[in-house]
């Protein structure tokens, strides 16, 4: 097989949870440029449909929530209908905290403080979505012996958060990276591990692919601060990380399997 067929996705039927979002999107695009059928998939119905529109004919807008074992049994049906197989799952979908009232996320986002409620919420998505998922779609690949399961990781799931960047030039704290992020995230590390263990006999490699900080309208400092701590001297771009994602799922990283590929511009190496 030359290098390109490795690549090819072409017949093939991917998944992406949290596919509406600012990553998700380019997900599904390099998903669905490489050849496969796309099931862009979101809580919004309408926000689904928008991405398939985006996408072309190749693809399909499933509303599902990650967290509800009887709604991810619907997508893997509509899945399975449509397309009559299942080959790529990347888990994407994921909570970022984001504190509606600004004057009080400094407060809020402090470990002593940080509402249980918050901690829950995030876990519930974060990791169990990634755990349904997995459980559900991924017993369908592993009985047709073969698949790629891509969970979306951080590069907070492999170092901590430095707080300082959340400084503004005047040296006051904006707020704190939550607790659970970093958390939720490494979960998922551990979580990636132990189904390629687990699976690797049934044919299916479970890898996860660890974005660093995306530039997307934050503070000039903040991208500024976060460029200068990273050897490339820059935050990613959203495209960044498709071709990644396309080695992970197909044949081309057939030997590759429990694996957190870092793109981060260097950001975890110091």
């Amino acid at each position: 097989m030359s290098l390109a067929a490795q690549f090819d996705l072409t017949g093939r039927t991917a998944i992406v949870t949290g596919a509406a979002g600012l990553l998700g999107r380019r997900h599904c695009k390099a998903l669905a440029e490489a050849g496969a059928c796309v099931l862009a998939t979101d809580m919004d119905s309408s926000a689904c449909e928008s991405v398939a529109h985006e996408l072309g004919g190749n693809a399909l807008g499933v509303a599902a929530d990650v967290t509800d074992p009887q709604s991810v049994r619907d997508l893997l049906k509509v899945a399975l209908e449509q397309t009559g197989r299942v080959d790529v799952l990347v888990n994407n979908a994921a909570i970022n905290d984001m504190f509606e009232n600004p004057a009080a996320a400094l407060e809020l986002s402090r470990f002593e403080n940080y509402p249980l409620e918050m901690w829950q919420r995030s876990l519930h998505v974060n990791v169990t979505g990634v755990f349904l998922c997995s459980q559900i779609i991924g017993a369908e690949m592993a009985g047709a012996g073969k698949g790629s399961i891509v969970n979306i990781g951080s590069t907070y799931g492999v170092v901590a958060p430095d707080q300082s960047l959340y400084l503004d030039p005047d040296g006051n704290q904006r707020f704190f990276k939550s607790p659970v992020y970093p958390a939720s995230k490494g979960a998922v590390l551990a979580f990636t591990r132990f189904l390629a263990a687990y699976w690797g006999a049934a044919g299916v490699r479970v890898n996860a692919l660890s974005p660093g900080g995306v530039e997307n309208r934050q503070d000039d400092f903040f991208i500024q601060e976060y460029a200068s701590r990273t050897p490339l001297k820059r935050m990613a771009a959203p495209n960044d990380f498709m071709g990644a994602l396309v080695f992970l799922a197909s044949d081309a990283s057939s030997y590759v399997t429990g694996a957190n590929l870092l793109v981060d511009g260097g950001f975890t190496i110091w």
